[in-house]
């Protein structure tokens, strides 16, 4: 009996390594955590054929909004962890024990690559009456509780943006959510709201277009698709100690999906993040191409969490302290 039990094991185990060592053999999904035009939604579907091409499959991609990326988040963690249901996320995950939105962040995953990061900046309306930071924030203070601020909700990337301004000057604005950069860039140019933070990535053709403008470059050495915007430092010196500092893009499994599938998917978008016509549009948007998996992209976002999770909660973005979850202090 216990002869029997051991062949149908062993049957078993080499009959799912086979069906692995073909992976993949059918279509995968590709959960997109944010809204359609934003920026994970522009690197994930620049990113996606290239990889289809060398996978030989179709990667199905699928925009799930809401809860700062988490309903995308807990719909992949609650899948099977085969490699057919991929998480294409940015950085929320990793502030989501801090801001109490769930129990799952990338630890809780496997990351295939870290594509890119991207430079925060703040748009405005075309029509509105400041165009740097200076002018922006002593407008802001000459007219509290008027100017209409887009977010994507606590601990999106305007929040901590919002959360590093506001340690430095002070700031009183009408806070407005979206599911998205891609909506909140829309309402700027229709002026539902006046300002908001954004990924270049995200803003820089509508800002090409005269749509949007250009009023403040959130990091600390000019850009050179900026010219004539100087860093937020030149403004407000005590921002260096955070920057510099940006969204970053990725693709992730849930943690137990064989090694087999983790490795074939993680060769694919290793090579198609080198592929010219992707670092082309990265490079014209303004994205850093980072293309880094393993060790490298788990120290780069264990790095992440800890600098983002207590800036969110020295901010008041977030109420519980980095330190109950052994979140170390950068």
């Amino acid at each position: 009996m216990k002869k029997t039990v051991l062949t149908l094991l062993t049957a078993l185990s080499l009959s799912s390594t086979a069906s692995f060592a073909a992976y993949p053999d059918k279509d995968i999904q590709g959960i997109i955590q944010w809204g359609a035009g934003g920026s994970t939604d522009t690197v994930m579907r620049s990113i996606a054929p290239h990889v289809e091409k060398l996978l030989g499959t179709d990667i199905i991609l699928t925009n799930k909004t809401g809860g700062v990326g988490a309903i995308a988040t807990k719909y992949v963690y609650a899948k099977r962890a085969d490699g057919y249901t991929l998480l294409m996320g940015a950085e929320n995950p990793q502030m989501y024990k801090v801001l109490g939105l769930g129990k799952i962040d990338y630890s809780d995953m496997i990351p295939i690559d870290i594509l890119a990061r991207g430079t925060p900046i703040i748009v405005a309306n075309s029509n509105a009456p400041y165009n740097n930071m200076e002018e922006f924030l002593d407008y802001l203070h000459n007219h509290p509780d008027q100017v209409k601020i887009g977010s994507t909700g606590k601990g999106g990337m305007t929040s901590l943006v919002l959360a590093m301004l506001k340690s430095q000057t002070k700031m009183n604005y009408i806070s407005i959510p979206y599911n998205g950069d891609g909506p909140a860039l829309t309402a700027i140019q229709s002026g539902a709201i006046d300002v908001m933070p954004a990924v270049l990535g995200a803003a820089i053709e509508q800002v090409k277009a005269g749509r949007m403008k250009v009023i403040g470059l959130i990091d600390n050495e000019p850009n050179k698709l900026l010219p004539n915007i100087k860093p937020v430092t030149d403004t407000l010196p005590g921002m260096k100690k955070y920057l510099p500092w940006g969204p970053f893009f990725g693709v992730f499994v849930k943690k137990g999906t064989p090694k087999v599938a983790v490795e074939k998917l993680q060769t694919a978008f290793h090579k198609a993040a080198l592929n010219p016509d992707f670092i082309k549009l990265m490079d014209k948007r303004g994205y850093s191409i980072l293309n880094i998996s393993g060790k490298k992209a788990r120290n780069f976002l264990d790095s992440y969490r800890s600098t983002s999770s207590w800036l969110a909660y020295e901010g008041g973005v977030a109420k519980i302290s980095p330190a109950k979850f052994g979140i170390p202090k950068p």
